[in-house]
């Protein structure tokens, strides 16, 4: 992926060098210096970027909470905004964009999309670093808030776009602190990036939304379709003659599946814990008739003759899990491995198709985590709030469900130049904070028994969602070492240090090391 990141500054040098060698003819020196930077730039085209689904939970608000439908954008590695409504080619210290639109991202023009930087649309911060480790309303405003101050200057003057919360250009800033969302990705070459800068910048970027026949499902297939033709398209018969998210999705996925040299792969961020209300599976049209109560009820009631045939359409043609694909393409490497085992298996050999099933299901428990790890850490976290209490460390267990609420209530956010959170406290006179970021939240400055009490509910909140809201094992595992530093400042803290190694031996996990 070295060239990717490196083809960046393609665009300009051959023809630097072409420029040299015009004004000194007669040199070898700038010919060969021309020939040189055109076969890098060649070589860099052949390399490898990526584009993908992005899938967002439903919000189960507005009119969502009937259809269940959530959101979809476009995931860019190699594509970054020059401005929210202007393309470039990403440098090598970037990691890519999303690009989406909305109904109304109520800035002073009507544009159809924005782009913002992959992290900010995440969590709201350009370094992951900074990430917040706990999502409220506030901390949410406050991440909004840097982002227009810092992109939007001469796009939103207007005061509905900087006072109101409809204005959907928020929706674009730390995205994960209200949802979870996957990312169905595949690669693109260098060629087919630059054909879609190009085109998104020639074209009129104006907005006309329309929810039936032009909203972001279709405007994500022709997106990707601009990429890969016929890569997505609708289901028109299980959404009632309309483009769903989870349509482009499927469709993209299918498309994946069917070219193996496109390396697929899914990615999965789960939304921050905190007090913002935890997103919903996000629900195709007959999906959502078949499995939601409240739809569900009246329907039996009032059109039961037509419930046999959309039961049967979600059956035959509407299933698709995303959570399970995450499962089985958690990384190009275990698609790979997929590929080969079906092949393995049309050749009937046995041996071959379970030494990859092996193969398969390793790389998948490495990134996602096997039931069984899942309850280990489980276990060894109950022995570490009944370690907790009985240290007086927290009051009781019962604590941890009320500490995302006492913070936000009691506190107030701010947020430093590298976008870094703060939660400070003013009480008596005297001033307090802690920290709310991965990067700071046991740093020196950061109140220890306050940031130890927010890693443990965290830590909690993390253990005890579903599979579609819980990071993966990889991200996990880190937050376990996080809470090994908060507990360790704590008590050095409290004048109670002493040797942290204990092991849990119904699990075997160490508590001051975590697992590898």
């Amino acid at each position: 992926m070295l060239f990717r990141n490196s083809y960046s500054y393609c665009g300009t040098v051959p023809a630097e060098a072409a420029r040299l060698s015009r004004k000194r003819p007669g040199t070898a020196t700038a010919t060969l210096l021309a020939l040189l930077f055109a076969l890098v730039c060649l070589a860099g085209s052949r390399a490898y970027g990526d584009v993908g689904v992005v899938l967002n939970e439903s919000l189960d608000t507005s009119v969502a909470r009937i259809t269940g439908s959530g959101h979809t954008a476009v995931y860019f590695s190699r594509i970054c905004p020059e401005s929210p409504v202007k393309l470039r080619l990403c440098r090598p210290d970037e990691q890519g964009s999303v690009m989406s639109n909305y109904i109304s991202l109520g800035e002073d023009q009507a544009f159809e999309w924005n782009l913002v930087p992959l992290n900010i649309y995440l969590y709201g911060v350009e370094d992951p670093r900074y990430r917040p480790l706990v999502g409220s309303q506030k901390i949410k405003h406050a991440l909004e808030e840097r982002y227009r101050e810092k992109y939007l200057d001469g796009l939103c003057a207007g005061g509905f776009c900087r006072t109101s919360n409809n204005a959907e250009w928020r929706e674009m800033v730390a995205a994960t602190l209200e949802r979870s969302m996957y990312m169905f990705v595949i690669h693109t070459t260098v060629e087919q990036d630059q054909q879609l800068i190009e085109q998104f910048n020639s074209l009129p970027n104006e907005n006309h939304f329309n929810g039936v026949t032009r909203n972001c499902a279709d405007f994500a297939r022709r997106v990707i379709n601009s990429y890969f033709p016929g890569a997505t398209g609708p289901d028109y018969i299980n959404d009632f003659g309309m483009t769903s998210p989870k349509a482009i999705a499927r469709s993209f996925t299918r498309y994946a599946e069917r070219h193996p040299e496109a390396q697929f792969r899914v990615l999965h961020y789960a939304q921050v814990p905190g007090t913002i209300k935890r997103s919903q599976d996000c629900r195709g049209g007959t999906e959502q008739l078949v499995r939601s109560k409240k739809l569900l009820v009246p329907m039996v009631i009032f059109a039961h003759y037509a419930l046999p045939f959309v039961a049967a359409s979600y059956l035959v043609s509407g299933r698709f899990n995303p959570q399970r694909e995450l499962e089985d393409h958690p990384t190009v490497k275990a698609t790979e491995t997929e590929h080969q085992l079906r092949a393995a298996k049309a050749e009937n050999d046995e041996v071959r198709a379970q030494q990859l099933e092996a193969e398969h299901q390793q790389e998948r428990a490495r990134i996602v985590g096997t039931s069984q790890e899942w309850k280990e850490y489980r276990t060894a976290f109950e022995a570490v709030v009944a370690e907790a209490v009985q240290e007086e460390r927290i009051p009781e267990r019962g604590h941890l469900n009320r500490v995302f609420r006492q913070f936000d209530k009691a506190g107030t956010p701010v947020a430093d130049s590298n976008g870094a959170l703060w939660m400070e406290f003013s009480e008596n006179g005297e001033t307090s904070q802690v920290g709310l970021s991965a990067s700071n939240v046991v740093a020196p400055t950061s109140d220890t028994q306050l940031a130890h009490e927010l890693v443990l509910a965290r830590v909690r909140s993390v253990l005890n969602s579903p599979k579609h809201s819980r990071e993966n094992m990889v991200e996990f595992k880190q937050d376990w070492l996080l809470l090994q530093h908060a507990r360790a400042r704590n008590l050095a803290d409290s004048g109670l240090s002493r040797t942290a190694q204990r092991s849990v031996p119904a699990t075997g996990i160490s508590y001051s090391q975590g697992t590898n």
